[in-house]
């Protein structure tokens, strides 16, 4: 790595040589264009090293934690170096979906009734060829919920996947209603507020497997989910800990943040879009309880929480429904170890908004602030296709609280 003890007089002299004594030819030959490369190459190069790679911050109720992390997981105490072509939070943002490999899995799944008639997808990687841990009735179980819109198909939950498979570990992807394919059976898909399906989904991970320890993994709307989730049941849950990333803790300020011209141009729009196609998959079921005209008429996510999201849940307004759904308001009633990894240049979740004070307030939580990584980003390397910063504090932390998870009882 290189060391941002960098001994910039030293290298303005030696550039002010170069450019005094070694070019001699005219304005426009090549021995100026030459060193206007180099000397942008080295003025990016000192920018980049003071203003874009930096450690993250780490922060801590307690503690014990921050020792174990500091420990176990290495990562959290590493320079993050994003790729250098690509750092600003927007272009992470975009980019990671297409530049990112998607390693190959083979899924099995299963639809499991939920209270309301309805059914949940879940897709297992039974993971038989561990060697780490071939009896199937204690192989250690990562639970992987994804973003708003997503799958199992993601690249990230893909990478998670894999970084699982390496440990030797099975994983279940919980698929939110209607995404993945399956027929909605009732008028209900889902919501960052509900955690009732899953809620069902750990109860039956529980049942299926009793021997085998159990830890989670939200990504945006999933890290939300599930932050909400351990927010209401405290103490009782069979999950030993949680890694959250790129979650967004106030709703209010996440979709404010996304209705500014660009970004609402960039991902709200699209975003929303997304919605609509799978409310349109699904019309002929949930036509009959809701104004499928209305909802396909939303340009933004809040027009779309407001006429169908907050509708179907049942709350009064959608300012009550994005107050339940945000969960800063739930960080003190976590009893779990849960990590949360956030960038501080994330248009959907804005620096000001992360609850540093809240995570302080409880020694169960720690916050993971990167200054660059937009939203599910975090590119690292040249070319990055196989790892990125995140999949690292995953794998990390996964193996951390799997096999020395002893360590975090009692915060």
């Amino acid at each position: 790595m290189i060391s941002l003890d960098l001994n910039f007089n030293i290298l303005t002299r030696d550039l002010s040589y170069y450019l005094e004594n070694q070019v001699k030819v005219g304005l426009f030959g090549s021995g100026v264009g030459l060193s206007l490369v180099l000397g942008f190459s080295a003025a990016y190069t000192c920018y980049y090293l003071i203003s874009v790679a930096k450690k993250p911050q780490l922060i801590s109720g307690g503690k014990k934690f921050y020792q174990f992390l500091r420990e176990q997981c290495p990562v959290v105490s590493e320079t993050y170096y994003p790729t250098f072509w690509c750092w600003e939070s927007r272009i992470q943002t975009l980019l990671r979906p297409f530049v990112t490999a998607k390693p190959g899995v083979i899924y099995r799944n299963e639809l499991i009734k939920a209270a309301d008639g309805g059914q949940i997808s879940l897709d297992w990687f039974d993971n038989d060829d561990s060697l780490s841990h071939p009896d199937p009735s204690t192989r250690p179980t990562v639970l992987l919920l994804p973003g708003l819109t997503g799958t199992s198909r993601e690249s990230y939950i893909l990478h998670m996947v894999q970084q699982s498979r390496d440990l030797g570990y099975r994983c279940v992807v919980f698929n939110n209603r209607g995404v993945s394919g399956e027929t909605l059976l009732t008028p209900r898909t889902y919501c960052a507020a509900n955690t009732e399906d899953l809620e069902t989904v750990i109860e039956h991970l529980q049942r299926t497997n009793e021997a085998a320890p159990i830890m989670a993994a939200g990504v945006s709307m999933g890290g939300m989910m599930l932050a909400n989730y351990l927010g209401r049941k405290g103490r009782k849950t069979c999950l030993r800990g949680v890694v959250v990333f790129s979650a967004g803790w106030d709703v209010f300020e996440c979709t404010a943040s996304l209705e500014k011209p660009l970004d609402r141009f960039l991902f709200n729009s699209y975003l929303t879009s997304c919605l609509q196609a799978s409310v349109h998959r699904h019309r002929p079921v949930l036509e009959k309880c809701y104004d499928i005209d209305h909802v396909m008429k939303a340009r933004t996510i809040r027009e779309f929480d407001e006429r169908f999201t907050s509708i179907m849940f049942g709350y009064p307004t959608n300012d009550d429904y994005y107050r339940d759904a945000s969960p800063v308001h739930r960080l003190k009633s976590v009893q779990v170890p849960m990590l949360c990894l956030n960038a501080a240049d994330d248009v959907f979740s804005p620096s000001h908004a992360i609850p540093v004070e809240a995570v302080k307030q409880n020694p169960n939580l720690a916050l993971l602030i990167t200054c660059r990584g937009g939203h599910i980003g975090f590119l690292e390397g040249l070319w990055p296709r196989r790892s990125t910063y995140m999949d690292r504090v995953f794998k990390q932390f996964a193996k951390a609280v799997i096999e020395q998870g002893s360590r975090l009882k009692d915060l």
